[in-house]
């Protein structure tokens, strides 16, 4: 069996490229495909293999500003010629599932989602970006038209979708109406046990910043609500000057700091704040795996990776609404019932989503829907 995995580009070593470390070891003779492939030194979690890129990588200022040339992400991923592979694997949140196969080729997606921009986030995004209105906007909303019509069309070349969460999974039927399986992505749940029972007088969020991340939400309700709590935020990106500017005295920025210090300061926080709507998010159980609860905006993919205080064996504590009321009650709810939460039961149920796990999950169903589909040739 001849493998090929697509992967939308690769320019960091971030949750997808962790599925995709997976994938390879599943499949270590696969061949990769990638629009771009601007990877610095270390390559280990790709085996340091050889990319074939689109034309894209040779494209002006391509390095810097390849998301640019996303009106041509369509063509470019649709000129990989896959006709000498059994198997096609397309690791996907933008195009890689756009690929060409013939019939006698059998297509499989890890979906992280359907193109989230130009779907049900695209008010949020355009509004973000300040692309509501004017000729800009309109020639940004007319692209995005474009691109939906192309990423329904191309929902035929996949024999099998798979989803990372029971939020995408929602999501692909919505837009796709094709069912799938979850297989959630893998996390690295033996690099931060290191847990410590006593926790210390202190929170911790961290995160890259940027909007949608709502890292100012939670700055400002500390700084505004909780005055009398430590925050330690740990990350950096677009937002951090304005994130700067609306933290009090008990805030402490530290911008980017290595994986050592993250890990030590994740483990002795008394919980991790998240406040963001994700896909499925990995930081909330890195957080579980150091031994430490988790206070969550409860949309998205965290209702599926942390325990509630209504159920047995609880992680986290729920906010319902992304406002600095809603976080600063969620907080002071916590304190009045942390000791129903333990470091036990945060790692325990971080285990549920281990490497081995997902690597036999994957391995198992693509080899399973491979060997039903060869059947009926």
């Amino acid at each position: 069996m001849k493998v090929a995995i697509i992967h939308d580009w690769l320019v960091t070593y971030a949750g997808a490229e962790r599925v995709l470390e997976k994938m390879i070891e599943c499949y270590p003779d696969a061949d990769l495909y990638s629009l771009v492939d601007f990877l610095e030194s270390d390559r280990s979690f790709i085996k340091n293999k050889k990319i074939n890129t689109s034309f894209i990588q040779h494209l002006p200022l391509a390095r810097k500003k390849y998301r640019y040339y996303l009106p041509l992400m369509p063509l470019a991923i649709e000129q990989f010629d896959l006709s000498s592979y059994d198997l096609v694997i397309s690791s996907s949140h933008a195009v890689a599932k756009g690929v060409i196969t013939g019939p006698d080729q059998f297509h499989i997606c890890m979906c992280y989602s359907p193109i989230r921009y130009a779907w049900d986030l695209q008010h949020q995004y355009l509004k973000e970006s300040g692309l509501n209105d004017g000729l800009k906007g309109l020639l940004v909303k007319w692209f995005l038209h474009n691109i939906r019509i192309w990423d329904l069309r191309t929902v035929n070349g996949v024999d099998e979708f798979i989803s990372i969460s029971k939020f995408i999974k929602r999501r692909i039927k919505k837009i796709y109406n094709r069912d799938s399986i979850v297989i959630y992505p893998p996390v690295y749940i033996n690099d931060f046990k290191n847990f410590v029972d006593k926790k210390e007088e202190f929170y911790i969020t961290s995160s890259r910043m940027v909007p949608y991340k709502k890292i100012d939400l939670i700055v400002e309700a500390f700084t505004r609500k909780m005055p009398d709590k430590k925050l330690i935020v740990i990350g950096e990106g677009p937002d951090f000057d304005k994130i700067k500017r609306l933290s009090g005295k008990n805030v402490e920025l530290m911008g980017y700091q290595p994986f050592p210090i993250l890990k030590d300061y994740l483990s002795r926080a008394k919980a991790f704040i998240f406040a963001a709507e994700e896909d499925f998010g990995i930081a909330p159980l890195e957080a579980q795996a150091s031994g430490t609860p988790v206070i969550a905006y409860a949309k998205g993919g965290a209702l599926e990776t942390i325990i509630g205080l209504e159920y047995d064996h609880p992680t986290g504590v729920f906010f319902y609404e992304q406002s600095i009321d809603s976080l600063a009650s969620a907080v002071n709810k916590f304190e009045n019932q942390v000791k129903e939460i333990n470091s036990k039961n945060c790692v325990e149920n971080a285990e549920r989503f281990s490497e081995s796990r997902f690597i036999n999950e994957f391995k198992n169903h693509v080899e399973n829907k491979y060997s039903i589909w060869k059947k009926k040739l």
